[in-house]
């Protein structure tokens, strides 16, 4: 078992935040060799669905994970979801929590249970080393996006 956490701040609202990090179809856009299907019905919430499948031809596994909190961020609360990994290969869990930051900014904490069957625990701190280096730059590219530019007396989210 592997448990790390992710730290960033995003010049974006926590709404904006919020849809970057759960969009779960764009997270193949910055994960090489990764797809990702969302199984169950729009829009996400408790009980969605989605795999994401790692890998090359023959020397690929799904990632199935189920979102079992959905929370998303409302005025200055945080929003928090938690995904299950159910995979025969993967296991564990993620939660992303996004809050409301000063200047319209946001503050984003990612934590990472992370479990490979049959992995022995002397490849731990390898696995945590190379999960937050993945998850960063995922993290980090997902929030890259540029920062939409709002109509002069637009209301902010």
């Amino acid at each position: 078992m592997v448990l790390f956490l992710l730290e960033r701040v995003s010049p974006a609202s926590a709404d904006d935040t919020w849809r970057r990090l759960t969009e779960w179809p764009r997270h193949a856009e910055v994960v090489p060799l990764t797809r990702v299907e969302v199984v169950t019905a729009p829009p996400t919430r408790a009980g969605t669905v989605f795999v994401a499948r790692s890998g090359v031809g023959p020397v690929a596994f799904d990632d199935p994970m189920e979102v079992v909190d959905w929370q998303p961020p409302r005025g200055t609360a945080a929003g928090r979801c938690r995904l299950v990994k159910r995979g025969t290969f993967v296991t564990g869990w993620a939660e992303i929590e996004v809050r409301p930051a000063a200047g319209g900014s946001s503050r984003v904490l990612w934590r990472e249970d992370l479990r490979v069957r049959w992995l022995p625990g002397i490849c731990d701190r390898p696995l945590a080393w190379a999960g937050r280096w993945m998850f960063g730059r995922a993290v980090d590219a997902l929030l890259r996006e540029p920062v939409p530019r709002r109509a002069p007396g637009s209301p902010s989210a």
